[in-house]
């Protein structure tokens, strides 16, 4: 027993010693490391906006709004309907000899339907660019500046596809915003968009680029919409929307909401695309744009199954006009084409806006996926036709 405790009483020392030993070596190498090098004492924290920052900011919004607001006008277009009567119809007109024995009780009276919304001068001389859906069908047209000024406009032309309408009032000296480069923006970017939503003219709101070149929204004919979160409500359509430097990038054309109000999804048209449409317009009073004859739908995952694809790419083709551009050149239902003039085509839209861009008499270069292979062909587009009621045809 004696043995025992001496022998474990030893083996406790022992381990105290080494412990004792390992630390004074550790410290020794510590303070030995720490006077070789300057200690950094950590940076201090600093926020990450100033007052400063957030007031030159509210400034740069300031000096945006009150360069462009005096060129964003308010727009209110007067619908008139005429009045009618039951007894005009040929068989009471027939049956009663041409008048109502009931007087003027069944006539309805003429009715005027009022619309608002925004648009933006863009020439000294009083052409003002806005949505085709703002002055569309519009017996009256009438446009506030600003400065309280109020003309009388008259319509110089609209195209539907795009949703762009282009007014003239009679003006010299005219205050104007200045054209920016729509394919300058990028994803993120300060955008400030003015207007007259619900009537309250020149209202500001800011925002960033939430995404560029959208298609297949459902607006408009021809797609590729800027999106923006910057607030955008009904009368604001075919307002500004400009860049930080003042320079108009877009066209407010419509919200998506599923209310009617805003939701933080506004879209405009970009100012590339509405610059030429209007300037086309102006000249010609329409619009032309290429048209080939297809009609084409996504290529889903079944879709490129049952058609012997590896992966979904590409749009399938599922109508077909006869003695179109498309079937002259020897396209066939179920088609797949997987590129145009080497650019690979993403959906129906993509197709869609290199299509009409050619305005007709353009030859294109397609790689088309057609039972189990890839070939090629060439179609030379058309300007796009119009049916029976004078509306563009249908389809790309």
């Amino acid at each position: 027993m004696a043995t025992r405790f001496f022998t474990q009483q030893k083996l406790t020392w022992l381990i105290i010693g080494l412990i004792f030993a390992v630390g004074v070596d550790v410290g020794w190498r510590l303070r030995r490391s720490g006077s070789d090098s300057q200690v950094i004492p950590p940076a201090e924290a600093k926020p990450v906006q100033t007052p400063e920052d957030l007031a030159r900011l509210g400034k740069a919004f300031a000096a945006i709004a009150q360069a462009v607001i005096p060129a964003v006008v308010n727009i209110n277009t007067t619908t008139i309907i005429p009045g009618h009567s039951t007894f005009d119809d040929p068989f009471f007109r027939d049956f009663f000899g041409g008048s109502s024995p009931f007087g003027d009780f069944f006539n309805e009276p003429e009715r005027r339907s009022t619309s608002l919304g925004s648009g933006v001068i863009v020439s000294p001389d009083g052409y003002v660019i806005t949505n085709n859906h703002v002055i569309q069908g519009g017996s009256e047209i009438k446009v506030s500046l600003a400065d309280k000024r109020e003309f009388k406009a008259q319509p110089i032309g609209t195209d539907p596809t795009t949703d762009v309408g282009v007014i003239k009032i009679d003006g010299r000296n005219l205050p104007t915003s200045n054209w920016g480069n729509s394919d300058n923006l990028a994803v993120g970017e300060w955008v400030v968009a003015i207007g007259s939503p619900f009537g309250l003219n020149q209202t500001v709101t800011a925002g960033i680029v939430s995404a560029k070149g959208r298609t297949d929204v459902g607006i408009s004919g021809y797609e590729d919409f800027i999106q923006t979160d910057a607030a955008i409500n009904p009368g604001n359509s075919g307002g500004a929307l400009v860049d930080v430097g003042g320079r108009l990038v877009g066209i407010n054309t419509a919200i998506f909401s599923k209310s009617g109000g805003y939701q933080g999804i506004g879209f405009a048209i970009p100012s590339n695309i509405a610059k030429s449409v209007m300037d086309e317009l102006i000249r010609h009073g329409e619009v032309v744009r290429g048209w080939i004859g297809i009609i084409v739908n996504p290529v889903t995952e079944d879709t490129a199954r049952r058609l012997g694809m590896s992966k979904a790419e590409g749009v399938v083709v599922t109508t077909l006009y006869r003695n179109s551009p498309a079937h002259r050149a020897g396209f066939l239902p179920y088609d797949v084409i997987l590129e145009i003039n080497r650019q690979k085509v993403e959906n129906p839209g993509h197709l869609r806006n290199i299509v009409v861009q050619t305005k007709g008499g353009e030859t294109l270069k397609f790689k088309i996926w057609r039972r189990g292979r890839q070939i090629e062909a060439e179609v030379k587009t058309i300007p796009k036709p119009k049916i029976a009621n004078g509306q563009p045809a249908p389809g790309i």
